[in-house]
């Protein structure tokens, strides 16, 4: 008869608060970049190193793209 009684008894110790939806939503982000940095790095023993091979490789495409000023130096065409 008193099965139901015990497991009523403690009901007020399991009530989760739940937090304001602000703070919900800062979780769900955090936890989104989260989920985005492991992807983004998933085999990859030395994040580190990669982000400083592509921020070279960035720098060499942009001196590609943009050469040195003229008239300073370089080759020189003659005509005549």
């Amino acid at each position: 008869m008193g099965m139901c009684l015990p497991c009523l008894s403690g009901a007020e110790d399991d009530v989760v608060v739940t937090p304001d939806p602000e703070m919900r939503r800062r979780q769900l982000a955090e936890a989104a970049e989260k989920r985005q940095k492991e992807t983004t790095y998933r085999g990859i023993k030395n994040p580190e190193a990669v982000e400083g091979k592509k921020k070279k490789q960035e720098e060499m495409e942009k001196q590609t793209v943009n050469p040195a000023p003229a008239g300073g130096g370089g080759l020189k065409w003659q005509v005549g």
